[in-house]
């Protein structure tokens, strides 16, 4: 799973990251509220960890700015022990939950857990799961049933971007920025090369049915046969 993290303070910011890169998360990273804004409003990460106070744009603000485009990624504020006022904006805003500053690593890692079971994208075990399709992000290890699908690298990051957006469209912008990232030169036919070797590991255990085609846009990973 990818999560972006968003802290001015640069010792700070290290620190989350490695503690979200400890638990097998992507992250991305921003020091200023506008370009934690930008990242942001991509919708290709499954949390979002972000400090109040930053320079440029509040954390509040960008919160209130995501949920008006109805951009709905799980967030997590980063407060002061004593900013009562700012916890309460910013959950009125739209975050789903806050941590104060100092925090346990633990409660940091307990907390992000709650929200993404609460958003439907793990589950108790903290595995995502589709019909027959379970990965486990914990060791990123991918199966059908009982079987492994035995993915490589980017196959298994699409994969799980699909399974926590399960029933959802994604473009292929999107999925390539959250796969590859912004600024990677692979092709940009990547996507379709991809889609097409996870779709054969899926056929192999004849499930590749769960991976639809929307023509003109991108791709749904659902698991009823009608698509709404």
């Amino acid at each position: 799973m990818r999560v972006l993290v968003v802290e001015d303070d640069p010792d700070l910011l290290r620190i989350v990251r490695a503690i979200f890169e400890g638990e097998g998360f992507l992250t991305d990273a921003a020091e200023t509220g506008d370009d934690g804004y930008y990242g942001a409003e991509q919708a290709i990460h499954d949390l979002i960890v972000l400090d109040v106070m930053l320079p440029g744009m509040s954390g509040v603000e960008i919160v209130k700015r995501l949920r008006a485009r109805s951009i709905l990624t799980p967030v997590i504020l980063l407060t002061a022990k004593d900013a009562v006022e700012d916890r309460v904006a910013g959950l009125d805003a739209g975050a789903d939950d806050y941590v104060t500053k100092p925090f346990a690593v633990s409660e940091l890692l307990a907390r992000s857990r709650a929200v993404l079971r609460r958003r439907g994208t793990i589950d108790q075990e903290g595995e995502l799961t589709c019909g027959a399709i379970r990965l486990v992000p914990a060791d990123r290890t991918a199966f059908c049933g009982e079987a492994p699908l035995n993915l490589t690298t980017k196959e298994y990051e699409l994969l799980e971007y699909f399974l926590c957006n399960t029933g959802r469209i994604l473009t292929r912008e999107q999925i390539y920025d959250r796969v590859w990232g912004f600024e990677s030169g692979a092709s940009n036919t990547a996507v379709e090369v991809y889609v097409y070797h996870l779709r054969k590991k899926l056929a192999a255990q004849e499930a590749d049915a769960y991976l639809r085609t929307v023509r003109g846009i991108g791709y749904m990973f659902k698991e009823d046969s009608h698509v709404q």
